[in-house]
Order: C-alpha cells, then structure tokens, then sequence
C-alpha cells in the first residue's frame, strides 16, 4: 500500500502554529532567542524521559526448529500455511512451485507486502546453517524474489534454464498478456473483486469497513493504473482473446510432452505457467469463469497443471486458503 510521504504533510503555519513577539523589556536579541521555546513543563518532562533514536528493526527471530529451516514468505493464509499450500498470489505461487521443483526442504509463512523488506512478496529466510551472514549476527539473510534464483544456483540447487530470445518470448506472453487478464478478472470484474480478491488480500488485514473501502479502491486503482500503461482503454474482450492466443502458443509448445522447451525436468518456466493455470482451474472459484473456459479448451495445459500438482503438492494442493 502506498505509504505517507513527509512533502504531504502540512507547513507549520498552516497547523495553527504561531509565534508571539518578545517584550521590549526582554531584552533579548533576534539572533539568540529561540524560534519556538518549549514550555517549561515540557522540558521538564523531556529531562525525565528523554528522546531516544531506536536501532532500525531486525526480522523477528525465530524458534532453534524454524532457524534450520528455510522459510518461504508468500501470500497465504495460516491453514495454507500449515500445508505448505499453494499460494493464491500468481508471482508466490511461481517461486514457491520452482522450489519444490528443486526438492528445497522449506515451509511458508503467511505474510503480507509490508511484512517485507523489500516491500512485496515473496521472500525467502535461508535456515541459519546455510547463511554465513546468520552465523555471524544470530539473524538470517533475506533474498527477495528477483533474486532466489541466483540463490539457489549459487547453492548448487539450480537448473540451467534456456537462455534465448525464444525463450524470453514465451515467457513475456505470461508476464504481459496472460498477467493483464488475471489482473483484470480478478480486480476489475466486481463479482470476482468482493467474493475473490477482497476476501484473500483485504478482510484478514482488517476488520473496519472504511479501511476495507479504502485498501479496495487502492488495489483497483493499481490493477487499472497497470492496465492503462499498454492501451489507453480497457477492453475485456480484447484482453481474453490475448490471454487465449497466449493459452494457444503455450499448448503448441508444449505439444506431448511433460515439460517445456523438452527438459527432463520441470524449470522455472513450468512454475511460471502453473501459477497461472493452477489458479485459474483449481485455486480460486470464480463465478463469471471466461478466461477459466478458455484455458481448459487446452487439454496439455490442463494435463501439465494436473501433473504439477500430484507429484508436487498431493493432497496439500486441495487445502486451498482462505476454504474460499
């Protein structure tokens, strides 16, 4: 959520602030007065309890058990949690499937954007045995999600991934049409928005109505505001049938066999589209299911998701958070 900047906030005078003029019989000068006195009392009161500047935050510490475990925080809730379930946030939900694809042994943590260091979701805390920076402070290094990557290849985890334009355009049809079709179904369509979004990313944070109202505009403003930076209207028809001519390239890609691009085992990419599609079929209940419709017309990506799921989640696939 957007945080308070201190040029908002207003001059002293217009807080009511004002001066008074000293006596003449003060006789003090301009270049020693000072240009707001504190009031007796309150000097008084401040030499009893005195001001302190806090060392910054640390993350909080853990238990010994949890400290030797890597810990995934995503977007969950505590029964998902519990489950290592699937995350019901797109970008969780990829990096939480790539790390099981490299057999980690981690567990995830409820967690919000303002939980992280980096401000968004998700991030990992490497159990202490594997940090040298936690050995040293007692406190876990954090990696944020652009670069758990390079973590795990540094960690001998990693599976080299294509590195070509061919690749790179597979993966855009994710990360810009199917994305623009998610946000808009999911934040735009005010049926999916209230029975959805609101009761995943909004009403566990708060219980007031006016900061529910108020979080509601400001996630429907930011999914528009994302919308509107590739077209300068928003057109549902438009963005489903870009979403589907992705769907199309991905299945023929994909053609018969397990994986993408033909690897043995599943990447980064395969965790990239089940976050897609395991959200669209299984995750969520949507009640106007266009976009859902279309991508089960795909029977290898609906195959591939199913595949994803039973190897990788079993059971735990099906404890969906928030019991929609």
């Amino acid at each position: 959520m957007p945080s308070s900047n201190d040029s908002s906030k207003p001059p002293a005078s217009e807080n009511g602030t004002a001066t008074s003029r000293a006596p003449s019989s003060s006789r003090v000068s301009p270049q020693t007065r000072p240009w707001l006195a504190l009031p007796a009392p309150l000097k008084h009161l401040f030499s009893l309890f005195p001001l302190r500047t806090l060392p910054s935050s640390q993350l909080p510490a853990r238990t010994a058990h949890d400290r030797d475990q890597h810990m995934l925080y995503i977007f969950t809730d505590p029964t998902g949690s519990d489950h290592n379930a699937p995350s019901f946030n797109p970008t969780c939900l990829k990096w939480q499937t790539h790390l099981k694809f490299l057999h980690l042994d981690f567990r995830t943590v409820a967690s919000t954007n303002h939980a992280s260091p980096t401000g968004a979701l998700p991030f990992l805390i490497p159990a202490l045995s594997s940090s040298l920076q936690g050995e040293a402070t007692g406190q876990s290094s954090v990696v944020p999600s652009n670069k758990i990557q390079k973590w795990a290849r540094d960690k001998g985890l990693t599976r080299e991934e294509p590195d070509n334009m061919r690749y790179e355009a597979y993966m855009s049809l994710l990360d810009h049409r199917i994305r623009r079709a998610w946000l808009y179904t999911l934040y735009l369509i005010p049926r999916h928005f209230h029975s959805v979004a609101a009761p995943l990313y909004i009403y566990p944070s708060t219980r007031s109505s006016s900061v529910r109202f108020a979080l509601s505009r400001t996630l429907q403003a930011a999914a528009l505001a994302e919308l509107l930076t590739t077209s300068s209207i928003v057109s549902p028809d438009t963005l489903i049938a870009e979403a589907d001519g992705a769907f199309a390239a991905l299945s023929t890609l994909l053609g018969d066999n397990d994986w993408f691009f033909g690897v043995e085992e599943p990447g980064l990419f395969d965790a990239s589209v089940f976050a897609y599609t395991y959200l669209l079929l299984d995750g969520m209940k949507w009640e106007e299911g266009t976009l859902e419709k279309k991508l089960r017309e795909y029977g290898n990506l609906v195959e591939h998701k199913d595949r994803i799921a039973r190897k990788f989640y079993r059971s735990d696939a099906r404890a969906r958070m928030g019991r929609r």
